[in-house]
């Protein structure tokens, strides 16, 4: 029997869960800049496998690596760790007299 290779890791926060089984995630890279050792932040996003539609906007989740599933989907959601609430909520109660 065949053991399968180590699969990929990430965590971030749901932007987006409007489809069917799907969710977009969107998740934070750092890294030192090899010629200015500076720690430099990439932001990148993800489309997952969400069976149960449990996720909502500014959920944050661990998603692993997996076959493809579509032209864009290769990630699942394992775990729901907690909510972040709404993730691009806009604040209208703003005080302005």
């Amino acid at each position: 029997m065949q053991q399968r290779g180590h699969r990929k890791i990430r965590e971030g926060v749901v932007v987006s869960s409007k489809m069917d089984k799907t969710a977009v995630i969107e998740g934070e890279i750092k890294f030192i800049h090899k010629k200015y050792k500076k720690t430099v932040t990439r932001h990148m996003r993800f489309v997952a496998h969400d069976p149960e539609n449990k996720c909502k906007d500014g959920d944050i989740v661990v998603i692993s690596e997996i076959r493809p599933m579509s032209k864009t989907k290769r990630w699942r959601i394992e775990q729901i760790i907690g909510s972040k609430g709404i993730y691009k909520g806009n604040d209208t109660s703003s005080d302005q007299a």
